[in-house]
Order: structure tokens, then sequence, then C-alpha cells
């Protein structure tokens, strides 16, 4: 059985799947509190569903794109087959981490957007290196970015471990820091990395 908080269909927010329909199945629970946390309500008990109830309700949304969310999903041992069984049904499946459980068991064909926390988050040391091994070309990376320490954080992250790509998302922090002012790092600085808003925010969606 697995702990969820709700189960919904909306276009995707964030990652490279931003505007597609996505189902969204939010697990309860998470190991850490981030200060710019907005989904708190998920870090309750929620409600025991079985793998079959989550694939039935799912089923009604006629969506191939799937996100497992939380709270952190990796806290629920089941998440994993729960991944598995998904994949392989025939879903496009997402997960998104926090970065500090190890994603080492998730199944080759998920894509993973790992959460790499910055010192504003209150975690800034809570990311496990060794999930970086796992990393395949479609996963993502993301930096939830504050202000210009946060921002300095991820620059020195990304240049010590040697990512590169369109697979780096930078993301701005509601009501801390623009999507301009971020732009305008991004583009002083010339990096390779992706800019991400939060479209179901700006589209007044859940």
């Amino acid at each position: 059985m697995l702990k969820v908080s709700e189960i919904f269909y909306s276009l995707q927010g964030e990652s490279t799947y931003a505007g597609l329909p996505c189902i969204f199945i939010r697990l309860s629970g998470c190991n850490l509190y981030c200060s710019y946390c907005d989904t708190g309500y998920a870090l309750c008990e929620g409600t025991e569903w079985s793998k079959e109830q989550i694939l039935d309700k799912i089923r009604q949304y006629k969506c191939n794109l799937v996100e497992l969310t939380g709270g952190e999903p990796l806290c629920q041992k089941e998440a994993i087959p729960l991944l598995q069984r998904l994949c392989d049904e025939g879903y496009t499946v997402l997960l998104e981490t926090n970065g500090s459980i190890s994603v080492a068991e998730v199944p080759p064909e998920v894509i993973k957007i790992i959460d790499v926390k910055l010192p504003g988050s209150g975690y800034g040391e809570s990311f496990l290196i060794k999930n970086l091994n796992h990393l395949q070309t479609h996963d993502q990376i993301k930096f939830v970015i504050g202000n210009k320490r946060d921002y300095e954080a991820a620059k020195d992250f990304i240049e010590q471990h040697g990512l590169k790509g369109g697979n780096i998302l930078f993301s701005p922090v509601a009501d801390k820091l623009t999507a301009g002012k971020l732009a305008e790092w991004i583009l002083q600085d010339n990096l390779d990395v992706r800019l991400q808003i939060q479209l179901h925010k700006i589209l007044d969606i859940k």
C-alpha cells in the first residue's frame, strides 16, 4: 500500500515537459521541510491506496504522461514497484525527487527530475552525490534559486560535477527572486541551463 495525498490531472507546469497534459500522483510524507515548500499539505499521512487502485484511477484520464511526486515519493518503499508497474503499463513516467534518497533502484525507463537543494532551502548539504552516477540522458537536474547565494552555489555544483546540457533547470523561488533577474544572471554568465518558470502558477491551475 502507498500513502497518497492526491491524484489529479492538469498541465505539467515544470521540467522539459511543461505544457503537456499530465496525471499527477502525489504521495504523502517527506524527509525534508524546505523553506519555500508549496505543497506542505502533502507532509500529512494521506490515504492508503493499492497499486491497482491507483492504476484504476489514472486510467480514467486517458493520458499517457504520469508524474510521481510528493512530498518525497522515495520515502515510501512501494514507490519503486509502482514506478515499474507504470512503465510496464506503457506510461511515460516522471519522478520528482529531492535528491537526498538513493535513486539506484528507480527503473531506467523513468525520467528522473532530481532537485539539488541549495542553501536557501535550509538543506544545502542534503544531496546524495552518488545519485549523479545514476543519471541518464533523459534525466533532469533542478535547482530552485531564491537569491544570488543560491545561484552561485548552483553554478559551483554544475562546474564541480561537470554537468552539461539543456536538462539542467534553474527555477526562481516565487516571491523571492524574479524570473527576469534569474534570466539576467544566466545570460551574463553564459550558462548552458534552462530557465524554468512554474507554468501552472502563471495559469492559476493546480
